[in-house]
């Protein structure tokens, strides 16, 4: 919809929620590429998608749109964030329980079904993390993101977790190396969306299981 359209029906977006958004065009790509490694798993598999950092639940609809037999559960801090987009999300076809909090919190109070495979889509604030010429380094993250992998394989480390961090193209290979090294199975995957030296990609990777 055109901004007047949504806004006619009482949608309401934060100035932050809209730069930090992902933008339809990638989110289409990240559900696809998600989608195309869950369905190598049997057709009755259930999933849990978790978005630790809600933010607008954007990406969060796209994914749950192409994996099949998928409840969606988010997470956000900001109460501001939070009151708004719960209130957007109220009409959407898809069920998204978005919980107000940090994410280590709720996880850790929250029983997920055991025999789900759990999808988390890892994109927390870049904030400083991001430099120009060195690229993406995802231990500078707020908070690092070699720490919320981390929190996931220990909260669940007897269930199939398939995680999929956002990434820029220019991405600091330490870093990178960094986080493959908690993974059992890890596939980067950037996609040419006409931003020349600007595009933006995913890490897949694997927790208890390999596609």
């Amino acid at each position: 919809m055109a901004p007047s359209a949504w806004y006619g029906q009482g949608i309401r977006l934060l100035g932050r929620t809209a730069v930090e958004c992902t933008r339809d065009a990638l989110g289409n790509h990240i559900a696809r590429d998600i989608a195309s490694i869950a369905a190598t798993l049997p057709k009755t598999t259930h999933f849990t998608v978790i978005d630790p950092f809600a933010g607008s639940c954007n990406t969060l609809y796209w994914i749950l749109r192409y994996v099949p037999n998928s409840q969606g559960m988010a997470c956000e801090f900001d109460s501001r964030v939070f009151e708004l987009t719960k209130r957007n999300i109220a009409g959407l076809d898809r069920t998204i329980d978005l919980q107000h909090g940090d994410y280590q919190s709720l996880l850790a109070d929250r029983h997920l079904p055991p025999d789900h495979v759990l999808i988390f889509f890892i994109a927390p604030p870049w904030g400083a993390a991001l430099e120009e010429v060195a690229g993406l380094d995802l231990r500078r993250t707020t908070p690092p993101v070699i720490d919320i992998i981390g929190d996931i394989t220990r909260t669940y480390p007897s269930q199939r977790v398939l995680l999929t961090t956002q990434v820029y193209e220019k991405l600091n290979p330490t870093s990178l190396r960094d986080v493959q090294a908690l993974l059992d199975w890890s596939e980067l995957r950037v996609y040419d969306l006409n931003d020349a030296g600007k595009n933006h990609g995913i890490l897949l990777g694997a927790s208890g299981w390999k596609p």
